[in-house]
């Protein structure tokens, strides 16, 4: 059995990627950056490497002297050694270690989010079988936990759904298990839609669950449309959100925080009449009915 030594500091004002670059320059199998504290991040745009305020660089090593290896990534780094621990670590599946802590979760009466290591007895649940994986969105979220509690509690028969800024899949998945008729999904992130792609195949409704890589070829008059995603592109999107939702639908928008609610309800105002139903952790959520008439 193999054995390993993971080295891990502090990234403080190291830039992240020459500190990755270095750990494999010294022989890291493996870096994982983690969170230091508990300060939430959202799905980072194409390319950008965003990380947590405190975040902390983990470096996994074949075993070897801790004292060489310490020195050795000091020395590539500029950093002290005092800065870097070091750990003995056992043998194990490392693809599925870091899934140990991901329990199934309940939003709502009825609906489930449940990683393929678990199973939910309960006989009335709907069950969305997902793992963490390349794509923001597996409910442990505050802003995709509220869009999942709304969705438990409307009646989606046969409804048509659009899911903007798809992520995982997780909410078009969801919605489809719920009853919808079909999900369109869009992100501008081409891992999302392999993300949602694959979660919909593992759930076994990749037939409802329809993939679009441009916006431009989402179908207008659906009945919802749901965005989880940043307060400013929400504000941006106004006039896109519009011509998508028939006149009747609904609109469900997540990813804002309370000091952001005025602005992305202003935004809204001309088309929908908009309204919080729920919040967590400082995140809203806001639905709106679009207007059968305007002005």
């Amino acid at each position: 059995m193999t054995s390993y030594v993971e080295l891990s500091f502090e990234l403080g004002p190291l830039d992240p990627e020459g500190a990755e670059a270095a750990c494999f320059t010294c022989g890291a199998v493996s870096v994982t950056f983690v969170d230091s504290r508990d300060d939430p991040i959202l799905e980072p745009l194409p390319g950008e490497f965003r990380l947590w305020p405190a975040t902390r660089l983990q470096a996994l090593f074949v075993a070897a002297e801790f004292d060489h290896l310490v020195q050795a990534l000091s020395e590539t780094l500029g950093i002290t050694p005092a800065l870097i621990q070091a750990r003995k670590v056992e043998d194990r599946v490392w693809e599925r270690e870091w899934l140990k802590d991901f329990h199934a979760m309940r939003f709502g009466r009825r609906l489930w989010i449940c990683p393929h290591h678990e199973s939910v007895s309960d006989p009335e649940a709907v069950v969305v079988k997902m793992d963490p994986g390349l794509a923001f969105g597996t409910g442990t979220h505050p802003t995709t936990a509220l869009c999942l509690k709304w969705l438990d509690a409307h009646v989606l028969a046969q409804t048509r759904v659009i899911d903007y800024g798809c992520g995982s899949g997780v909410l078009a998945v969801a919605s489809v298990k719920l009853g919808a008729g079909e999900a369109h999904c869009f992100d501008i992130d081409p891992q999302a839609l392999i993300a949602t792609r694959d979660n919909a195949e593992a759930n076994g409704v990749a037939d409802r669950v329809i993939l679009h890589s441009s916006a431009e070829s989402l179908p207008p008059g659906v009945d919802l449309v749901l965005s989880n995603i940043l307060s400013g592109p929400l504000c941006e999107l106004a006039p896109r959100f519009a011509g998508l939702v028939r006149p009747g639908g609904d609109l469900v928008l997540a990813g804002l925080m309370e000091s952001e609610v005025a602005d992305v309800t202003a935004a809204q105002d001309t088309w929908f009449d908009m309204a919080p139903f729920g919040q967590g952790e400082g995140w809203v959520g806001l639905c709106g009915r679009r207007r059968l008439k305007l002005g």
